[in-house]
């Protein structure tokens, strides 16, 4: 590998600590001062720690000695939602195919010692939404100069596990050039008196107590010899073996993906292909990524090699590096997914933030976010359908994208994971801007397909105006004649009890327009009316089709899309937005209020305010799919504080009301169809 390449991979970790972030990010993300109660992402070395003192807000901490029932943290860290089961649907066009080729991306979300384990108090983040077209995501990070081993946390966990994408966390040995020591490399693979590897047990009681699924091992450090070589590989080999015998399930057991580095002499040589070199870790992990360097021949090589080893082609990531340049990167994309014929290899974005890291200073909002984003995964022209040819080819044109929907009920709110402000019901609760990515909503995985006869409306997520979360959905533009907007992809059961109800509005200045639910089922699609909304704003208001009767008779039985029609029946532009969209059976009941819920620590700050953790226990028998926090305020009204999958919750600064003695915080579970318990509060005092 050449120079630039290979430290274009070395310093996506070793140089996280120094990478200028861009304006807007938390103020804490150099990591906790010591007067701070902020939980963080754990991160950890092997167990020798380096020389010297760690950076201000660094703490340097040895993974040998970590234990779950000391970590003060681990509440915060863990991740709840398990690993849903999806499906891949037809996919939209006829490049993109089913069953070849897949998608990692390796992406970090901020520094290594700074990566805030219950999201924080801005919008300006990685809020990553297209799940439907990957199938791994290593949570990037590690450096020399705070630590080598990086947990993901658990919203970004959540996040994915909703949409059945599994989440590595990253060890990361670096060259010595960026401060990589062969010692932490010996470290991570000696052995034990019984010939296991104590650190590699370590890492499945990690994975295991924190709720992802596996490790990204890149393994950078040179100077090794055959011994250190043998010990990596049989450590690879004993990781995932420890993850199937304990339970830890993605597949086959805990996942290990290795990055292809060391050679089985033990020294760095980087391959660029699956060959002898790198064979023996392979055989020991769950898949490799392939150095940048890879060429089509190597490619074909590798394929058939990994086929005589009883392996797929696909467990081989082809790596993509777009950290500096995105959609300009120039790749020889029919080397590793041919327009015409089966694709040769899997593919692996390396920093695919960089969306969101390149946002021009003056317009870091999250809709020029996500308008980038969207671009990178579905092409310029948004259009899934049919995706252009040209140098950049996005994962619509080639991957089939996949989906979760199998089960009722669904709901969505198109909360995207951040936002300007927290709405309920339309109404904004939350003032200040925030992430968390597990209150991401399972958001349409096809951005955007559209069949109309004339011009295509503009379709993208809005953070002006929401019914519940941080963002709705806007269709925007003239209407010539009826435009039909794709949703989701599904598998869902109704019977002649199901409903759909779709809670939308117009904008101000928008055109009346006439709203149809697109039911795709077997047998074609159905245009279900969901009523006319006037001209020029009136308010959120809620539509209720009865879909299940009005599809009697049809066979299968099965919602197979979901989708809107519109049309401006008076002609003109419109401005439309859909707040929510619920498919369910029977009338949701309330869940029951959380157990008990207290301060657990406390510390005061400036300016009449506190920064608090709470902790609190899940109602019996309910099916809750977050909880949330608000402040009590005078007059009954309230402040939103904050949400999360977990039963733990950190606010980083309660403000105080009128000089109030004490202030009462309500902690409510919130189900699958966003219906809120009774409140279960407790009172802070000032």
């Amino acid at each position: 590998m050449n120079v630039t390449r290979r430290q274009a991979l070395a310093t996506g970790a070793a140089g996280l600590a120094s990478v200028a972030l861009p304006a807007g990010r938390v103020a804490a993300a150099a990591g906790p001062s010591p007067a701070s109660l902020q939980p963080y992402a754990s991160y950890w070395f092997p167990d020798s720690l380096p020389a010297g003192s760690p950076a201000p807000g660094v703490v340097w901490r040895s993974l040998a000695a970590w234990d779950p029932a000391k970590d003060p943290d681990l509440p915060f860290n863990r991740a709840t939602v398990p690993l849903a089961a999806r499906f891949a649907p037809p996919p939209p066009n006829a490049t993109a195919r089913a069953g070849l080729a897949r998608v990692s991306a390796l992406a970090a979300f901020a520094h290594t010692s700074g990566n805030p384990s219950q999201g924080a108090p801005t919008a300006d983040f990685y809020a990553l939404t297209h799940w439907a077209y990957l199938d791994e995501l290593v949570f990037w990070g590690g450096s020399s100069g705070e630590g080598l081993v990086l947990a993901p946390n658990a919203p970004v966990v959540d996040a994915a596990h909703r949409n059945g994408v599994p989440v590595l966390g990253t060890v990361f040995l670096p060259p010595a050039a960026y401060g990589g020591q062969l010692q932490w490399t010996r470290d991570l693979v000696r052995r034990g008196p019984d010939g296991g590897f104590p650190l590699a047990d370590q890492l499945v009681r990690v994975a295991r107590a924190y709720g992802f699924d596996g490790w990204f091992v890149n393994a950078e450090t040179g100077g090794g010899d055959a011994r250190l070589g043998a010990d990596m590989r049989d450590f690879i080999a004993y990781l995932r073996a420890q993850g199937t015998a304990r339970g830890k399930a993605w597949e086959a057991g805990l996942r290990v993906t290795w990055y292809d580095a060391m050679v089985a002499s033990g020294g760095i040589a980087w391959q660029n292909r699956l060959n002898d070199q790198n064979a023996p870790f392979f055989r020991a992990a769950s898949s490799m990524f392939l150095n940048f360097n890879w060429d089509r021949a190597g490619l074909v090589s590798s394929g058939d090699l990994a086929r005589g080893m009883g392996r797929g082609p696909y467990e081989l990531w082809a790596g993509i590096d777009v950290e500096a340049r995105g959609w300009d990167t120039s790749v020889d994309w029919d080397a590793v997914v041919p327009a015409a014929g089966p694709h040769v290899a899997s593919y692996g974005f390396y920093r695919p933030e960089w969306t969101w890291t390149s946002l021009p200073a003056g317009a870091r909002g999250p809709a020029a976010f996500h308008a980038r984003d969207d671009r990178f995964w579905s092409g310029q022209r948004l259009d899934p359908a049919a995706p252009e040819a040209g140098p950049w080819r996005p994962p619509a044109a080639s991957v089939a994208d996949r989906s979760t929907l199998t089960a009722l009920p669904f709901a969505t709110t198109f909360n995207t994971g951040h936002g300007l402000g927290w709405y309920e019901k339309g109404r904004r609760t939350g003032e200040s801007a925030w992430n968390h990515m597990g209150l991401q909503d399972r958001l349409p995985g096809r951005r955007w397909v559209i069949r109309t006869a004339g011009p295509r409306p503009a379709v993208g997520f809005d953070f002006d105006d929401a019914w519940r979360g941080g963002s709705s959905l806007l269709v925007s533009g003239a209407l010539a004649g009826p435009a039909e907007v794709g949703l989701y992809e599904a598998r869902l059961p109704f019977s002649e009890a199901t409903v759909v109800e779709l809670t939308h509005r117009t904008d101000p200045g928008s055109a009346a327009v006439r709203v149809e639910l697109a039911v795709a089922v077997d047998g074609g699609v159905a245009y279900l009316p969901a009523g006319v909304l006037r001209a020029g704003g009136r308010g959120w208001a809620t539509a209720t089709v009865r879909a299940g009767a009005k599809l009697r008779g049809r066979t299968g039985r099965t919602l197979r899309a979901l989708g809107v029609r519109l049309t401006a029946p008076d002609g003109g532009a419109v401005r439309w937005r859909l707040g929510r969209l619920a498919v369910r059976d029977a009338a949701p009941a309330a869940p029951a209020p959380p157990v008990a819920p207290a301060v657990t620590a406390s510390r005061s700050g400036t300016g009449g305010t506190a920064e608090l953790r709470l902790a609190w226990g899940a109602p019996a028998g309910a099916a809750v799919r977050q909880y949330e926090l608000r402040q009590a305020l005078p007059g009954g009204r309230f402040r939103f504080l904050g949400g999360t999958c977990g039963h733990a919750y950190y606010v980083p600064a309660l403000r105080r009301t009128d000089g109030e003695a004490a202030t009462r915080i309500e902690v409510r579970a919130v189900d699958e169809l966003y219906t809120a318990s009774a409140p279960a509060s407790v009172t802070f005092r000032w």
